[in-house]
């Protein structure tokens, strides 16, 4: 497969995104965003810009271990913008003990080239559910 510049970009962008959140890492997450990003999940009020992403990283960091696997299903570059749907599934397993959550689902995340070339997250929409397989 020959794969354009922007979405190799795309594609290590997403690399970078699991490695910060395998590691804690809240400026590796900050760094991947926009300053106006907003993230909407399933049953909880919009997640709105950095400052928001921050206080929910930090009200869960240390609680949890987290894995996950994504498949890309589609990318799709648009000059400055570019949008990737996507399949996840997560398990978030207690760090104080417990059984892990398991959750699945698609995702649509809508990405904007910045000044310097790089891509950010702008939006982010994931349909995550209660995964019982």
């Amino acid at each position: 497969m020959n794969m354009s510049t922007d979405e190799r970009a795309i594609r290590d962008l997403y690399a970078k995104w699991r490695q910060a959140m395998l590691e804690e890492d809240l400026g590796g997450v900050l760094e991947l965003v926009t300053d106006d990003a907003v993230f909407l999940v399933p049953g909880q009020p919009p997640v709105r810009g950095k400052q928001q992403l921050a206080q929910l990283f930090e009200a869960a960091r240390g609680q949890f271990r987290i894995e996950f696997k994504s498949e890309f299903d589609e990318i799709s570059l648009h000059d400055d913008w570019a949008y990737v749907c996507s399949r996840l599934a997560v398990a978030m397993t207690p760090k104080s003990g417990g059984a892990p959550v398991h959750r699945a689902g698609h995702t649509l995340t809508i990405l904007c080239k910045r000044p310097d070339g790089r891509w950010a997250v702008a939006r982010d929409a994931n349909l995550l559910a209660p995964d019982v397989s």
